[in-house]
């Protein structure tokens, strides 16, 4: 499966650890301006983004349509990086990985699939690549780092501890 990925999740699955694991179920799309969000610091997740990106394990895509790009800034009012992701997704007919509440919010209007760090949590979890004790640390390793209502945290915990997806 291919899947457009938001500077958000994208970080987010590289502070807790999961990138590569999420690597091995998908192929993950970025544009340029999510790549250069992403190594803007020198920070470990970035490191980790920057060598898979190296090795061709994350694809960076050029954004072609710079007027379409600012109208989705414009009406959602969001940054360059995730205007240029829901570009891609919406292109290309993908699904989006996205956590930031604005660019769900676009995803939503625009009719994309879209999937959250806690998503690809949950799908690892299910599939037993992660074990649920590892899976309920990693949950609290996203809540230290992402923004989630406390409504998704305690259904992602519950889901973990009862062995749903």
């Amino acid at each position: 499966m291919i899947i457009v990925f938001d500077s958000s999740t994208l970080i987010l699955l590289a502070k807790t650890d999961l990138l590569r694991e999420v690597l091995a179920e998908v192929e993950i799309i970025i544009s340029q301006e999510v790549q250069a969000e992403c190594l803007a610091k020198k920070t470990a997740d970035a490191e980790l983004i920057s060598l898979l990106v190296q090795e061709g394990r994350i694809n960076v895509r050029k954004t072609i349509d710079a007027k379409a790009i600012k109208q989705l800034q414009m009406d959602f009012r969001i940054a360059k990086a995730e205007a240029e992701s829901l570009w891609l997704a919406r292109k290309h007919q993908y699904p989006i990985a996205i956590d930031d509440g604005p660019g769900i919010k676009a995803s939503k209007v625009l009719g994309l699939q879209f999937l959250t760090a806690v998503h690809f949590l949950l799908r690892l979890a299910s599939r037993n690549i992660l074990s649920p004790e590892l899976a309920q640390e990693k949950l609290t390793t996203l809540v230290q780092y992402g923004r989630y209502s406390k409504r998704i945290i305690e259904d992602a915990m519950s889901r973990l501890q009862e062995g749903r997806k």
